[in-house]
């Protein structure tokens, strides 16, 4: 199937989110919830799409072939591989998802949850959202305020992770992690001041890993909530992680631990 191609001035559609990369475009068909347009690279890019142009002919989404730079304006530098979606904005869930779940808990492995304390930048957000799906984790919490916004940069960042990847979130994330424990789930706050490193820690059961903000690291009331504080051994001459970073360190160590590796 080939895109239509219009040489005509083209606006992108109003109220709707530009995803990049054939990677966070193809997660949107895989999820059921296809994007309701589709810009594609014309010429070689385009016969290299053949897939995705046949996955948006089946849900019937609208194609247009469009030029490079084109692309290359609304991806606004970003690498969109030629390729750029139009989708309803991402959707955080709610915070009585989060406990009905855990109440009819049917996966094989105990919950691995994030907490991100804090964290404002989308790209961090995003690759938090990345780490966390490729670790298995099962969603990641955060509060309504001083969160960063579910937007199209986090989408790109996460690289299709966002749009399958339940982010919950939730009023006071205090009371949350409160009630994560009626839940029989451990938390475990990272700090960089623990006496006690991280691999020290057994992550095999039900855990929710807090991650605090950038640079000032979890709220004091957050803290007082975890069970436990752990820190990664640093051996250079840098204090800390980007947070992004941390978490991917803290979910595969979760991972080993689970799965005995």
């Amino acid at each position: 199937m080939k895109a239509s191609s219009s040489r005509r001035r083209i606006t992108t559609p109003e109220g709707l989110d530009a995803v990049y990369g054939v990677h966070a475009v193809r997660a949107l068909f895989e999820r059921g919830q296809p994007p309701r347009e589709l810009w594609v690279q014309e010429g070689r890019a385009e016969a290299r799409l053949d897939s995705l142009l046949e996955h948006a002919r089946l849900a019937g989404v609208k194609c247009t072939g469009v030029a490079r730079d084109t692309l290359d304006g609304v991806a606004k530098g970003a690498v969109h591989q030629g390729v750029i979606a139009f989708a309803p904005p991402l959707q955080a869930e709610s915070e009585e998802a989060l406990w009905f779940r855990l109440g009819a808990w049917q996966q094989p492995s105990p919950p691995l949850l994030v907490i991100l304390d804090g964290v404002t930048d989308p790209h961090n957000v995003g690759a938090c959202l990345r780490s966390a799906d490729a670790a298995g984790a099962h969603g990641v919490i955060v509060s309504k305020d001083k969160a960063a916004p579910l937007n199209a940069t986090v989408r790109k960042v996460a690289c299709g992770a966002a749009d399958v990847m339940p982010v919950y979130q939730v009023t006071n994330l205090s009371r949350a992690m409160s009630r994560l424990k009626t839940h029989g789930v451990w938390i475990v706050g990272t700090a960089g001041e623990s006496a006690q490193h991280l691999y020290q820690v057994d992550l095999s059961g039900p855990v929710a890993i807090v991650m605090g903000a950038e640079g000032k690291g979890m709220r004091r009331l957050t803290r007082e909530g975890c069970d436990l504080l752990a820190k990664l051994p640093m051996a250079g001459s840098v204090s800390s992680l980007n947070v992004s970073v941390a978490t991917g360190v803290c979910l595969f160590e979760a991972v080993r631990q689970r799965h005995a590796y």
